[in-house]
């Protein structure tokens, strides 16, 4: 397949969370989802869209000056961050290059939101299947950006992940129908909720009911960053599933590391 990306957007700097002193690119296991357990390459996104005040990556958001709340603001010794700290700029060249030299089939592409970016990852994209042309890409996404489709072609799944009440933002924000309904009848996407309490199943089920989303498309997963909060919910979320006919999602990178980065 021939990837075709704007020439305006060839070379373009990417804005990668930073990990250490280099970029967030990591291998290790798929932790969520429908390609759970499978080895993969995770490359994380800097910026987003959003701001959930529950998100376990606010190193890819929450800068200083900007005015949105986080759970961790109670927290002693937390503080936003510096954006130069936390941001590492690489080309999609040098990204693949990263990439590739793991020799790892899968890569995952998360964030952040990493529609944002999306015409430099597709040069990535490009590049690595120059190399492996059966590399599969999945692309972790909140679903409020369409993608183009140049992208969606080039992507293998997209694991999608609607944010509700829960995170904390108004419905304006978290809601984009066209982008819901496309990736409703695309047969690439799953979609992927972060359920904290069963209230939280009445607006899930009026979203899928008014976008088209199929539950058995649907995974739903305990909101928590260690096990002892998943397991909290995770009982009566499984029960949920099964008598819902929706697939359960733990999260499987959690459970072998805990709350770490780079994992």
């Amino acid at each position: 397949m021939s990837i075709r990306v704007h020439p305006c957007f060839l070379g373009a700097a990417m804005k990668l969370a930073k990990l250490g002193d280099g970029p967030e690119i990591f291998h290790t296991i798929q932790g969520e989802g429908v390609s759970v357990g499978m080895p993969a390459v995770f490359i994380r996104a800097s910026r987003c869209n959003l701001h959930c005040v529950w998100c376990d990556t606010d190193h890819t958001w929450n800068f200083e000056g900007t005015p949105w709340p986080h759970e961790k603001d109670e927290v002693p010794g937390y503080a936003k961050h510096r954006k130069a700290d936390v941001t590492f700029e690489l080309t999609p060249l040098e990204a693949a290059g990263r990439v590739m030299a793991y020799n790892c089939g899968r890569t995952v592409i998360t964030g952040g939101e990493p529609l944002l970016q999306e015409n430099a990852f597709l040069e990535m994209i490009g590049r690595i299947r120059m190399e492996d042309p059966d590399h599969q890409f999945e692309v972790e996404t909140n679903g409020t950006r369409l993608p183009s489709p140049a992208f969606h072609e080039a992507v293998n799944q997209f694991n999608v992940s609607p944010k509700l009440a829960n995170a904390g933002m108004a419905e304006s924000l978290i809601r984009n129908p066209a982008a819901l309904r496309f990736f409703a009848a695309s047969p690439k996407a799953w979609f992927k909720f972060v359920v904290a309490e069963p209230d939280d199943m009445r607006e899930i089920e009026a979203l899928c009911g008014s976008h088209g989303i199929s539950r058995h498309r649907v995974l739903l997963m305990p909101e928590g960053r260690v096990s002892a909060e998943l397991d909290r919910s995770s009982a009566w979320l499984a029960d949920v599933c099964r008598d819902g006919g929706y697939r359960f999602c733990d999260r499987l990178h959690i459970r072998i590391w805990g709350d770490k980065r780079g994992v």
